[in-house]
């Protein structure tokens, strides 16, 4: 009995020094390899931006002056690849920080005639494309939500600093406030519908190769 053991155990020795042998043929050769190797992904540029140098503001025409600042607020630049037009922009307003200055238009534009911030404290902006139209211009439509009202808007940005790995976002958006139910008016002040919205963000390349632009 002891010899046929032996044998057997011999045998699958050799077997498992064959599969052994095999696997490493198979990954000098290149052809094989571990899942996390197989699914390395590759490298993106990652941004952050500096809310102590940027600004998100707003005007709308009226008889009296109605323009101002959003204190609270945070946005995010996400690329998917090196190519400008994977990126994805996100911006997300505390509708409880507008700052006009007078505590009693902000009190009305905070109330729900206008941004009903009690219900609806968020503004936002999602992009949904990023389309390069010059050398430093992009046209950025997206979701616009405020009143947790959402329809397609465009912002239309202008870049600076490129190549240095750090820039500037200057962007402009106008809507139809009534659009969003926002359709009363304030007592004795005529106000306009359209709202322009402009923004200004700076931001840095922390990490990942550069943005790659069309030419």
């Amino acid at each position: 009995r002891g010899l046929p053991q032996m044998r057997r155990a011999m045998h699958s020795a050799t077997q498992a020094v064959g599969v052994q042998v095999v696997i490493v043929c198979l990954a000098v050769c290149g052809l094989w390899t571990t899942p996390a190797g197989a699914q390395a992904p590759a490298a993106v540029p990652v941004f952050t931006m500096t809310p102590g140098d940027s600004t998100i503001t707003f005007d709308v025409k009226a008889s009296v002056a109605i323009a101002g600042t959003f204190d609270q607020w945070e946005a995010s630049l996400t690329f998917t690849s090196p190519a400008a037009e994977s990126a994805v922009l996100d911006v997300k307003i505390q509708a409880a920080s507008v700052n006009t200055g007078s505590g009693l238009k902000d009190g009305t534009l905070k109330s729900d005639d206008f941004f009903n911030v009690a219900e609806d404290p968020l503004i936002t902006f999602h992009s949904t494309q990023i389309v390069q139209t010059g050398p430093e211009t992009f046209d950025v439509p997206g979701t616009f939500t405020i009143r947790g009202v959402s329809k397609p808007e465009t912002l239309h940005l202008t870049l600076s600093g490129k190549g240095t790995g750090s820039g500037e976002i200057r962007g402009t958006m106008a809507f139809d406030r009534k659009d969003y139910g926002m359709t009363h008016g304030i007592p004795f002040i005529k106000i306009a519908d359209r709202v322009e919205v402009r923004i200004h963000l700076k931001g840095t390349r922390v990490s990942g190769p550069p943005v790659v632009f069309k030419q």
